[in-house]
């Protein structure tokens, strides 16, 4: 390890099959009106809302319900939200869903009380809040896995006029205050979203470990093993949806993914989430499935760049035999088995199945922020490179 870190994560996990059980007395210590944050109904369906309802309840809360949050949340949804936090001086947001709600109840809550621009202020210029700055707290009953947003400061929205689809990770004070896993919350989950929570997981950590050649990190050694989990877990829950012990490691590797823990001393890449994000606010495609999409493509055009670490990813990760074979070769086997296992579990293989054309790929480059961290800092042509070799 080289690099020099601070690190706190102040969210608190109740994990497990009883973890619901906690969320009264999580609710105790905040204030009285609570905002109810959900998508579009199936946690009514499926009981989670009941379950939620009934500790509120218990925890003699006043409570607000909003509802509607779309798996993109778009600026316009997050304008609602302020207003509603603000006409009923709301103390706590309550989100219940997958990511995007999370982030959703992050963002309402750093910028509710907020006087000016917050789309130009948070997520274009990046800035974080006033330290006096009054910030609604939040927490989390988590119902999708995959993003890692209840244990992270990560919001992201989308500006449907610019067609821009931004990222804002604030600090701790952000972060949601408790958050609860409860891995059967996800078993009613299509199996499309199963998938995408599982290659959006397996993103995170790829774009942490794919980014620099600190040759003897303890942050890959941890990443190498979560990628093992992941890959074994899935192939479980593909053929079990509802095999408890799968789900549970498939949850808790997401939240392990994305709770800054195996960045730490590291540079960071994320550059196919940046161009997946250009690829969702132009189509409203499903996330995880944008990554997927442009994984191939991608790894290969920067393989060349970080040729040891690829074949160490061929030999660790997926146990591919490095004996009689050159470090270009074995690297190129590990691209080959990702390749391999997107198609298995089903995720997209390809950008056209998503709603993306052709004559897209030239405005979907110009949205995509190009970031630094990676084996190389990619050029607009680069970009477009990359998404035209993703059309097949």
């Amino acid at each position: 390890m080289k690099g020099n870190f601070v690190y706190c994560n102040p969210t608190k996990i109740y994990f497990g099959d009883k973890a619901q059980e906690n969320l009264s007395q999580a609710l105790s210590s905040v204030g009285d009106k609570v905002l109810l944050v959900y998508g579009n109904g199936s946690i009514k369906r499926n009981g989670v809302y009941d379950d939620v309802k009934r500790a509120l309840n218990d925890a003699h809360k006043k409570v607000v319900e909003l509802c509607g949050v779309m798996p993109n949340p778009t600026l316009e949804k997050l304008e609602e939200g302020r207003a509603v936090a603000k006409e009923n001086n709301i103390d706590f947001i309550l989100a219940v869903g997958g990511g995007s709600v999370i982030d959703y109840a992050k963002s309402v809550g750093v910028s509710a009380w907020y006087e000016g621009d917050v789309w130009q202020n948070f997520w274009v210029n990046q800035n974080e809040p006033e330290e006096d700055a009054k910030i609604i707290p939040v927490g989390a009953v988590l119902t999708m896995s995959g993003t890692g947003s209840e244990m992270n400061g990560g919001t992201v929205i989308t500006n449907t006029a610019s067609k821009m689809k931004l990222t804002k990770v604030f600090g701790s004070r952000v972060m949601p205050k408790f958050a609860i896993l409860n891995p059967r919350y996800t078993f009613s989950l299509p199996k499309y979203q199963m998938v995408a929570g599982i290659y959006d997981t397996f993103s995170h950590i790829m774009e942490q470990y794919f980014s620099d050649m600190d040759g003897d990190s303890t942050s890959d050694y941890i990443s190498e093993g979560l990628m093992r989990s992941v890959i074994a877990s899935s192939r479980v829950a593909m053929n079990d949806p509802e095999n408890y012990e799968a789900r549970s490691n498939l949850m808790w590797a997401s939240s392990l993914a994305l709770n800054t823990l195996i960045g730490r001393g590291k540079k960071q890449d994320w550059m196919p989430h940046m161009i997946g994000k250009a690829i969702s606010a132009h189509t409203d495609a499903t996330h995880g499935m944008t990554l997927s999409a442009i994984a191939y493509a991608y790894y290969r055009h920067v393989m060349p760049f970080g040729l040891s670490r690829f074949a160490r990813f061929a030999r660790v990760v997926w146990g591919i035999p490095a004996e009689g074979k050159t470090e270009q070769q074995l690297a190129e086997e590990g691209i080959e088995a990702l390749k391999d296992w997107i198609n298995e579990i089903g995720a997209a293989s390809d950008i056209l199945s998503l709603g993306v054309t052709n004559e897209m790929i030239p405005a979907i480059a110009d949205s995509t922020i190009i970031n630094e961290g990676g084996f190389k800092k990619l050029s607009k042509a680069e970009v477009i490179e990359i998404l035209e070799a993703s059309t097949k």
